[in-house]
């Protein structure tokens, strides 16, 4: 259930006082962002939490974007070995070859797509262009993944990219508004669905 803080907002359950992560929730989770770079970015950025806490990310998202060019698809797909090197020396990212490497190849594979359809366009399709809303209550109903996802994940593999599972898929389209899960009770979750006007989804 939601939580009253002491700013008198009530918020998502899972919130904590953290202001690094109060920031992101009120002002950027379930969200819709529509610009391919950015969605770029959470995309790798979800896909660095694998396995970590989303706070551990988040308070190193501004040494992600230092590291990775802002998350520029062009220039990180011209990442040389020697590059990689570097990154793997950066105590302010997480040091995880594979991980790296990923941001890479989804840099190229990311490139590759755009000659087809814009980024932006190819991942919202998974839900008709246009965010999903659910009536969620409690953070303890809210799926790990979901049909969407699934099908995201599976397109996103076979076109390449790496660490886009299922379950990361998910935590994307929750953090860019693909989806809303703010829980009902939430300020957020009033402002994003009467801002959006949107067809929803009973759950």
């Amino acid at each position: 259930m939601t939580k009253l803080h002491d700013d008198g907002y009530t918020r998502c359950s899972w919130n904590t006082t953290d202001s690094v992560y109060l920031d992101y929730h009120d002002h950027e989770w379930g969200r819709p962002q529509y610009d391919s770079q950015k969605l770029f970015e959470m995309l790798c950025l979800e896909g660095m939490q694998a396995g970590l806490s989303w706070i551990t990310i988040l308070k190193r998202r501004e040494a992600y974007r230092k590291a990775f060019s802002s998350f520029d698809p062009r220039t990180v797909a011209d990442y040389s070995a020697e590059k990689v090197e570097q990154l793997m020396g950066n105590s302010a990212i997480i040091r995880n070859r594979l991980k790296i490497n990923a941001i890479i190849t989804n840099a190229r594979m990311f490139l590759e797509l755009e000659k087809e359809q814009s980024f932006s366009q190819f991942l919202w399709s998974f839900v008709g262009g246009k965010p999903i809303v659910h009536y969620y209550k409690e953070s303890a109903a809210v799926p790990a993944s979901s049909e969407e996802s699934l099908l995201m994940s599976k397109a996103l593999k076979k076109r390449g990219f790496k660490f886009v599972g299922g379950t990361i898929c998910y935590a994307f389209m929750q953090a860019t508004g693909m989806v809303n899960d703010h829980e009902t009770g939430c300020f957020c979750f009033r402002e994003i669905t009467n801002g959006n006007h949107l067809a929803c989804m009973e759950n």
